[in-house]
């Protein structure tokens, strides 16, 4: 039998972050768990999403500002394309703003930089087996400001869907624009319709019109 069947699985993590000290950190601080093995290192959200599709990392640990393409958008192409890998965003940002986005992008978890190394490695674990983990910080302000519920909270992909849509394109049209599933795009026309309690295409354009997703042709 090989050695490696007889070792337990490791949890295979991607580094995303444009510092490269904090990625040298980072780096250094999980070398020290057996069952952690950082399988690559990114600088922003376009080199993140090649390496996920080459890498499969299980765990991609999640800067919030890069250049080029930031975490946010980043997690919600991720968990869209790549359901098996589970973002934990890795930020400076406590502000229920970035929070709130990366939520709604897919990431399942959220762990401020002054977090302690140990804490970072039970993230992890956490976000590896599915389940959700924020910082006590953090963990605070989802209790005194919680996820609104308000229809005109679409999130960055749903937006650019829509603004396909309210252009008269069809889901499959959509989905070779983007690179996706039609099935994929009906799901997010399904959920913007449960957001925004809209069934109507009409009530869809007005809707992005009125939002600034579509520009409102003249009548002259």
């Amino acid at each position: 039998m090989d050695r490696r069947e007889k070792e337990p699985r490791k949890i295979t993590v991607l580094l995303v972050d444009d510092h490269p000290m904090v990625q040298g950190g980072l780096m250094a601080c999980l070398e020290y768990y057996d069952d952690i093995d950082v399988v690559g290192l990114c600088s922003d959200g376009e080199d993140a999403l090649a390496k996920v599709k080459s890498l499969t990392p299980k765990v991609i640990l999640m800067d919030v500002s890069m250049p080029r393409m930031n975490g946010i958008d980043a997690t919600e192409i991720i968990t869209e394309q790549f359901p098996k890998s589970n973002v934990l965003i890795f930020s400076m940002h406590d502000s229920s703003e970035f929070v709130h986005s990366a939520i709604q992008a897919g990431a399942c978890g959220y762990v401020l930089k002054d977090t302690s190394s140990e804490e970072v490695y039970e993230a992890i674990k956490a976000v590896a087996k599915g389940n959700n983990y924020f910082s006590s910080t953090i963990a605070k302000m989802l209790i005194e400001t919680p996820l609104k519920r308000e229809h005109d909270k679409l999130t960055t992909r749903e937006q650019v869907i829509l603004s396909y849509v309210a252009q008269g394109f069809s889901s499959k049209e959509i989905a070779k624009k983007l690179d996706i599933s039609f099935r994929t795009v009906d799901a997010h026309r399904r959920n913007i319709k449960t957001k925004l309690n809209i069934e109507s295409l009409a009530d869809l354009v007005r809707y992005a019109i009125n939002h600034g997703l579509i520009k409102q042709e003249s009548s002259d």
